[in-house]
């Protein structure tokens, strides 16, 4: 009884924290932070038009229905985040850039080969045949470690992250995850190192 307590008072902190403060930190990138992503990642990366990378992150189900079990189908709780519709969809927010002369429409998210072939992600060569492939291959490998990085700081912050998780529906974990990410999110903004800022 006591656990059950604990995770509807845990299920209605979350839905409080994404009503309260998800407009702010869960949304997509207006034009000023999609410029100041494209600044960091060509100062850091060296990739003209990136707007970041995308992975997964592993959150184990300790309660995972019987008939889900065995399945090795993961869920993916950011399913109904905009910017991964966008993205399932091969759109993207008009944010052109430009590299020799050519003028691209839309910014790019850098992935590995488990993501479907879009227009949206960009990824690395899985058998490289010349050196400039090699090359580019290395730096896409290279500059997707700060998604990693994320994540790791993201379970190292909310150790609900890295425990099993006891919920019973995907809803649930999907609150969850949403909340650890706008927490997140202010704690960055706080400390001074967010790369966007919200425009009312």
């Amino acid at each position: 009884m006591a656990e059950k307590m604990r995770y509807v008072c845990l299920n209605n902190f979350c839905k409080c924290i994404i009503d309260l403060y998800g407009r702010e930190y869960l949304r997509k990138p207006t034009a000023t932070d999609v410029a100041r992503l494209y600044s960091e990642h060509e100062e850091k990366h060296g990739f003209k038009g990136m707007l970041g990378s995308i992975d997964c992150m592993h959150w184990a189900w300790k309660n995972c229905p019987v008939a889900w079990k065995g399945s090795n189908n993961d869920i993916n709780v950011l399913n109904h985040y905009p910017l991964f519709d966008s993205l399932k969809k091969d759109r993207a927010a008009p944010s052109p850039f430009e590299v020799n002369g050519h003028v691209y429409p839309f910014g790019y998210y850098l992935a590995d080969e488990i993501y479907p072939d879009c227009t949206t992600l960009i990824k690395g060569y899985s058998t490289p045949i010349d050196e400039p492939r090699v090359k580019f291959t290395r730096f896409q490998a290279s500059a997707r470690k700060d998604v990693e990085r994320t994540f790791g700081v993201l379970q190292g912050r909310f150790a609900i992250l890295k425990t099993p998780a006891r919920v019973m529906s995907v809803n649930k974990m999907r609150r969850i995850m949403y909340s650890c990410i706008v927490m997140h999110n202010m704690i960055q903004e706080d400390n001074s190192i967010a790369l966007s800022t919200w425009e009312q």
